[in-house]
């Protein structure tokens, strides 16, 4: 009996180091984001960055872009807003939506989106994209104008990420106010 368990000792022992080497994994934790003059609400996978831009309109009019970054899980999650100013027009969302869509198409593969598909998000025109950049990763966007309200996520990371469950989170979770 006791040379039973004398061999079956270091068994045991084996048994307790590969569990005690197996990789924690720490889900994480996703935080409500209420943006510039309660805008909108979106999660995030921690707390962001928050940065003020200045800029100004075509007529030289000084307006303001909020923008929320985070890098985490190796993503990045960006969500901006600005309240265009009374100069610009805002009547035609789209022509603004697409000038946003030109500004970005320089960084992508071929200078083209690969999916760009036009939308109403609660009473805003909207537009989502997909494109690939050259270091194999790939820019997922959502960019939305209600009334003088412009609103941009983008989400930064791997081909397969773009499209994964924490991007679709991401972009799910934007809540109009």
């Amino acid at each position: 009996m006791q040379r039973r368990v004398f061999l079956a000792l270091p068994m045991l022992a084996l048994a307790g180091t590969a569990r005690a080497q197996k990789k924690l994994v720490v889900p994480l934790t996703w935080y409500g984001v209420r943006v510039e003059d309660n805008a909108f609400t979106v999660e995030m996978p921690g707390v962001p960055d928050h940065r003020i831009v200045n800029d100004v309109s075509a007529r030289g009019t000084a307006f303001q872009l909020h923008s929320y970054s985070l890098e985490t899980g190796g993503y990045s999650y960006v969500a901006q807003t600005a309240l265009y100013p009374e100069d610009v027009d805002v009547t035609q969302p789209r022509t603004i939506l697409q000038a946003a869509l030109n500004g970005r198409v320089q960084q992508l593969v071929g200078r083209k989106w690969n999916k760009v598909d036009w939308r109403e998000i609660g009473g805003a025109a909207a537009v989502e994209s997909l494109g690939g950049l050259a270091d194999g990763n790939a820019l997922r966007q959502l960019i939305l104008l209600k009334e003088r309200r412009f609103v941009s996520l983008a989400f930064l990371g791997n081909a397969a990420g773009a499209t994964g469950v924490e991007a679709e989170r991401f972009f799910k979770s934007l809540k109009l106010a």
